[in-house]
């Protein structure tokens, strides 16, 4: 249903922070290998991963091209502290290859990209247009025991910073061996300044962060 014909019993916003993700499968262009395959949550939770999932709007696009280059760079990172990234959109697998293989942009690209041409799992993250058939730019961290942390969409004209998607899973991290603590605006990484909940922290944050 399009914008203009749209009404409050029309609206779906999908999953929310907080809950557990349902198990999916998802077909995938396995662009290490250079071959198909398959990925699912319920194998990522067994291993114990970490899943950040990507949802752009197209193949062949210009943005989308900008953000695979800068996952890239910084995928190794993300491996490191036992992450998997899985990019997703309404392209089937052949077209992610056609697309890796020919946009020098994705020439670094190692991670798998999922193919989602029904919506089924765009539908599930509420980033699925109607209208349009293509995914919003959602992004989603997901901890080992598929619950829902992180969760961020924007518009098609708008790339993403993964230095912060970066910054969020070392946060998850940290605050899942610190669950008492709480991690502020400027924290990047382990050893910086935290937040301890309580009475003696009411209107004395200033002083506990400078």
């Amino acid at each position: 249903m399009c914008e203009e014909d749209v009404t409050l019993e029309d609206v779906c916003c999908g999953l929310k922070v907080g809950q557990k993700v349902p198990d999916f499968k998802i077909d995938i262009y396995d662009s290490a290998n250079k071959a198909f395959g398959e990925i699912s949550l319920e194998q990522l939770k067994k291993d114990g991963k970490w899943t950040i999932i990507v949802f752009y709007p197209a193949d062949f696009t210009f943005v989308c091209a900008t953000e695979f280059e800068a996952i890239a760079e910084r995928y190794e990172e993300f491996k490191k502290l036992g992450a998997e990234v899985i990019t997703i959109s309404t392209d089937t697998k052949f077209v992610h290859l056609a697309w890796q293989r020919d946009e020098k942009s994705l020439a670094k690209v190692a991670y798998p990209m999922g193919a989602d041409p029904t919506g089924s799992i765009s539908r599930l993250f509420g980033v699925y247009n109607e209208c349009s058939g293509l995914d919003l730019r959602g992004t989603f961290v997901i901890n080992p025991d598929g619950l829902l942390l992180n969760s961020e969409v924007n518009f098609y004209n708008l790339g993403r910073n993964f230095d912060e998607v970066l910054r969020k899973l070392k946060a998850n991290l940290y605050l899942a061996g610190h669950d008492s603590e709480a991690c502020p605006a400027k924290w990047q990484k382990e050893g910086d300044t935290t937040l301890k909940p309580g009475a003696d922290l009411v209107g004395k944050v200033f002083e506990a962060t400078h």
